[in-house]
């Protein structure tokens, strides 16, 4: 029996790697377990941890990698630490991450100079910032990838990677996205006390590489908040660099009643509210990619989405309070609230990840990649 690894460091990457554990946990063919550390295990964000639990995950193994203000050299330090020493004692087939935080590229590490065959998740996309070179490190350090689309694909190919190792898979979290896996709206606004109908969600990031700007940009993102007389569901940004800067203007929405603030959501509750709402504001992903997928618009603003897919959906603007209420403008005014079904203009898959993922994990050929890499010279 082949034993995997998943490693989960936010509520998003589980989000993404949801369906993957699940479908592969259930299988015989394969004993799963699951390193749990970062974001997840922060109380200020909710204690994320409890949603795996409750997901009804076995092996689970809780690891706290990081201190409030850290710097993520040394997060990335402790968490290599903390997932060489179990490794050790569990001694995986497969090491399984996803995208672009420093708990993956510890995973990856880990898993290449352990000998041990290293998946990643939604490799060889683009977007700007520093996210974008912890993605293509993660990329270099990982024998399999299992990518969204074929422009992902192409770059890999492109970084030297063995076109055989490389296989399309889409987007795993579009496998939960269908209406049958939602709560019911009544009963997820039940759930968070929203005493609204009409509303639009709210996420804000850090930017680590912009830093000294951001409590300038976090003041323009709340004060548009403020001016749009919108109803919100604001959610914490991700504990990078400046996480604390952008906490502390959120601070200036808790007194109005139309703006409703969570450290998390949970993920099929937060896919629930998305699908209801009027756009979404900030710089998530989850605006590049969710969104698009319930035709919802999309207020991206600054550069953290940087080269990121360009839909019509997706409104770009600056930091400033009048582009982004500009934005919120055309945002409302974008009528499609249809699921997108055109691969040409959607990228991400069709919400079967789980099955190709588990049919990669049956045959010969994921298994027999190689785990000493060369660099391929493209011809």
């Amino acid at each position: 029996m082949k034993k995997i690894v998943f490693l989960t460091g936010t509520r998003a990457d589980f989000g993404k790697l949801k369906s993957l554990m699940s479908i592969s946990q259930n299988s015989s063919e394969f004993e799963v377990h699951i390193f749990v550390t970062g974001m997840h295990m922060n109380s200020l964000y909710g204690s994320t941890v409890n949603e795996v639990i409750r997901a009804g995950f076995k092996n689970i193994y809780k690891y706290i990698n990081h201190n409030s203000g850290e710097t993520m050299d040394r997060t990335l330090a402790k968490t290599i630490e903390g997932f060489s020493q179990y490794i050790s004692h569990i001694k995986p087939d497969l090491i399984v991450v996803h995208g672009d935080r420093v708990e993956a590229l510890a995973g990856a590490i880990v898993g290449s100079l352990n000998n041990i065959l290293v998946a990643h998740i939604e490799g060889g996309e683009v977007s700007g910032t520093i996210d974008e070179l912890i993605r293509h490190s993660v990329s270099k350090m990982s024998h399999i990838h299992l990518v969204a689309n074929i422009e992902a694909r192409k770059r890999l190919i492109q970084l030297g990677e063995f076109k055989k190792s490389i296989f399309i898979i889409g987007s795993p979290d579009l496998d939960l996205m269908n209406e049958e896996n939602l709560p019911d709206f009544n009963l997820a606004k039940s759930y968070y006390d929203i005493p609204f109908n009409s509303f639009a969600l709210a996420m804000f990031h850090p930017i680590t590489t912009e830093y000294n700007k951001i409590k300038t940009y976090a003041k323009c993102f709340v004060d548009a908040l403020i001016k749009s007389d919108q109803n919100y569901i604001l959610i914490y940004p991700n504990n990078d660099l400046g996480s604390q800067e952008v906490l502390e203007e959120i601070k200036r929405l808790e007194p109005l009643d139309r703006i409703k603030i969570f450290p998390s959501l949970r993920f099929e509750y937060f896919l629930r509210f998305l699908k209801e709402s009027l756009y979404i504001i900030g710089n998530s992903s989850a605006g590049i990619r969710e969104a698009p997928f319930y035709g919802v618009p999309t207020i991206d603003i600054g550069s953290r989405q940087n080269n990121r897919a360009k839909l019509v959906s997706i409104f770009n603007c600056s930091y400033e309070i009048n582009d982004i209420l500009e934005a919120t403008g055309k945002a409302l005014l974008y009528k499609t609230k249809a699921k997108v079904n055109n691969k040409a203009d959607f990228h991400f898959g069709d919400g079967r990840s789980d099955k190709l993922f588990l049919e990669l994990l049956q045959s010969k050929e994921l298994w027999q990649i190689s785990h000493q890499k060369e660099f391929q010279e493209i011809k």
